[in-house]
């Protein structure tokens, strides 16, 4: 069996580890029940989860913003403003093809899967892609910024009138924001790179583990002996 369709999440787990992306995506294997860190309510990606659909929920107007969102209180305001104004694409679900062309989100075809949270329509061609993170920034520069140009080239395939891109990052538990510009020229560089990765993954066919230290400490597939479900011997 194959991977049939590539998204930025699912390639960043098969690059670290193909044995981690088979064991996910083609075999489904649940993750083992894991126990809330100490003095946490919640685990990360759950809270990240509350976070995002409190923000959609607030800007499509009738609840209150949630505390945590706090830091982005004007910024999550202004969108509001600007969502009643019909200006604003909430939860956008863009799928491409292998020819690039978009596609239904569920349609057989589907090469690439993106999912950005919030799409701002400044213009008939400058639009603003807002992506909420709920999460530290360093140590995940790298991947964030390879979110952000995905996002970028995504909204230049979709929207063939748009001609400016400007990506932004609302870090909400630090109060920070990272945004990066590109031209339509700019965005459509990216796309022979992420079509040829994208082609690895849904061509492999063979999913051998890459154990190292980094790779494994956090995978739920490792040896029952560290914590995992066992179902990859190979984890150190």
């Amino acid at each position: 069996m194959r991977l049939t369709a590539a998204s930025h999440s699912r390639l960043t787990d098969f690059e670290k580890c193909k044995r981690l992306a088979e064991l996910k995506y083609i075999k489904r294997i649940p993750e083992p029940e894991r126990p809330l860190p100490p003095g946490k309510t919640e685990h990360a990606n759950d809270r990240g989860t509350r976070l995002h659909t409190g923000g959609e929920l607030f800007v499509k107007g009738g609840v209150e913003l949630l505390p945590e969102l706090a830091r982005f209180k004007n910024h999550f305001h202004h969108l509001r403003v600007l969502h009643a104004a019909g200006m604003v694409s909430l939860e956008g679900e863009w799928a491409f093809n292998k020819d690039w062309n978009s596609v239904p989100w569920m349609s057989a075809d589907v090469f690439y899967r993106v999912k950005g949270d919030c799409v701002v329509f400044a213009s008939q061609t400058k639009a603003i892609v807002i992506d909420y993170k709920s999460g530290k920034r360093f140590g995940n520069e790298i991947k964030h910024t390879e979110q952000m140009q995905l996002y970028a080239l995504s909204v230049f395939l979709k929207y063939p009138k748009i001609k400016e891109v400007t990506v932004e990052l609302w870090y909400l538990d630090l109060g920070e924001l990272h945004k990066m510009r590109y031209t339509r020229e700019q965005g459509l560089r990216l796309l022979p790179n992420f079509n040829k990765r994208g082609l690895e993954l849904v061509t492999c066919e063979t999913f051998p583990p890459n154990p190292n230290k980094f790779s494994c400490k956090w995978c739920p597939y490792k040896p029952v002996e560290l914590g995992g479900t066992g179902h990859c011997p190979d984890g150190v």
